[in-house]
């Protein structure tokens, strides 16, 4: 019987010594993305020292990244150091349970974020972005950074949600917690060699200390909320949910599980939102004829009043803002996954065993989906235009079975917090580019910063 022998992936040059470790250390997303220009949709890319030398392949065509997270899902799992990282940071909640473990998690929450569920928090997020700008300076040429205001924001409206009325002590622990817990798992998920956790080295110990903040101040309202044995407001916030949540098959969560699936949703749940929001003000005010149509969109919509999950639909070029935004700075640039049995993409061999990285940050801008990709131009997400590409062309909330269960609140939070942005202000770029670079999510490595403009005054 005639065998099939499958091509073997190009290879990345990099050093002799060293690979290509040094270019992912100082640009991991340009190198990707000239992996991709110089060898194609499948590429083999070595880093690290001989004896310890790493090898991921790079998988950028939407087919590919379409194999890996929805048609071939079971063969890519989260077994790699870095979600493992993750997993010992933030605990096995749904981001990184696998197998039975995050079945049985995401049968239990899946009927938290169903449509109509969702839709009723769009009051409460109106309301935490009222609050936002009612703080912003009144000062002529005032200045915000949008990205840190839109992380603030985002942070705030997924406490409330979460936990009702406790929202300042969680934020707090978060904003000062989160970013030295994603620089800590960065490091040691792209480190062929790491210590043990438990070794009092000043890393660990920083990374220690943070990590039992957050966990406490979840163990912590959690106990509030069940000693006063009811939830502030109308009881309908997550946290009430979740802790209520169970099913004759599924059982109920554990303290444990309760407070891990808190910590995913307080962490995760407000980074997608936030980058999307950002960006899409701070490109809005780089590109003033865009600006305009939304203004216009918004004002003819809405007429003054503000915005509710029923307005999603008529406000499709606010939205389509936002999906050119996520395009070009996905929250989640980089997706990792480890082949459990070797298999083939796009013609190429992929060992058993195999790290494998889809990369929304390189898909996003392929040329073989997107003439010009890095110019930005909302009218590529026309419904017409969305119809004519593969559907992995843009897949800024992961796809397949893993997709992210909040991407409906996300869009809800977005499309409710921009307009209501536009409603009161123009945006002027201080900061014509904004340098990013990834960790557990996208980060941007530098200010940007828009003036306000007031279009309507503020009520008293």
């Amino acid at each position: 019987m005639a065998t099939t022998t499958r091509a073997e992936a190009p290879e990345l040059a990099g050093l002799p010594l060293l690979g290509s470790m040094l270019d992912l250390k100082n640009d991991s997303l340009g190198t990707f993305l000239r992996a991709q220009r110089e060898h194609g949709d499948v590429v083999r890319i070595t880093a690290g020292p001989p004896g310890i030398r790493a090898t991921v392949y790079g998988v950028f065509s939407a087919e590919g990244a379409q194999q890996v997270l929805a048609g071939e899902s079971a063969n890519f799992r989260k077994d790699n150091n870095f979600y493992q990282e993750i997993r010992e940071s933030f605990g096995n909640g749904l981001l990184t349970s696998q197998d039975e473990d995050y079945l049985r998690q995401r049968r239990l929450v899946q009927p938290l974020f169903t449509k109509r569920r969702v839709d009723g928090y769009a009051a409460a997020i109106a309301a935490e972005v009222t609050t936002l700008m009612d703080e912003w300076p009144e000062e002529a040429d005032s200045a915000v950074d949008v990205l840190q205001e839109m992380t603030r924001l985002a942070l705030r409206a997924v406490a409330r949600i979460l936990f009702g009325t406790d929202v300042d002590a969680a934020v707090e622990v978060v904003e000062n917690c989160f970013p030295e817990v994603g620089a800590y798992v960065l490091r040691r998920g792209y480190s062929p060699l790491n210590t043990p956790r438990d070794w009092p080295t000043p890393g660990n110990r920083r990374a220690a200390a943070v990590h039992k903040a957050l966990y406490e101040v979840c163990d912590r309202i959690i106990a509030e909320r069940r000693e006063s044995g009811r939830a502030p407001g109308d009881g309908q916030d997550l946290l009430t949910l979740l802790a209520e949540t169970e099913s004759a098959e599924d059982g109920s969560f554990s303290a444990t599980e309760l407070r891990e699936q808190v910590l995913v949703f307080l962490v995760a749940g407000h980074e997608t939102t936030a980058t999307s929001l950002g960006f899409a003000l701070h490109l809005l005010a780089r590109h003033p004829e865009a600006q305009k149509r939304a203004h216009e969109e918004v004002d003819r919509v809405l007429d003054g009043r503000t915005p509710g999950a029923a307005d999603l639909d008529a406000l499709p070029y606010v939205t389509q803002v936002l999906k050119e935004a996520m395009r070009l700075f996905p929250a989640a640039p980089v997706i990792g996954r480890r082949a459990v049995a070797a298999t083939e993409i796009d013609g190429v061999a992929i060992p058993a065993g195999a790290d494998v990285i889809v990369a929304p940050w390189v898909t996003h801008r392929h040329p073989a989906y997107w003439e010009d990709a890095e110019r930005f131009d909302p009218d590529r997400f026309t419904p017409e235009a969305e119809a004519a590409r593969p559907r992995y062309a843009w897949f800024p909330f992961g796809g397949g079975p893993r997709a992210c269960i909040g991407q409906h609140f996300s869009m809800l939070e977005s499309v409710v917090a921009l307009a209501m942005l536009l409603q009161r202000y123009a945006f002027e770029a201080v900061d014509a580019e904004v340098p990013v670079a990834p960790a557990i999510t996208l980060q941007a490595a530098g200010p940007a910063r828009c003036r306000l403009r007031p279009r309507t005054p503020r009520t008293p």
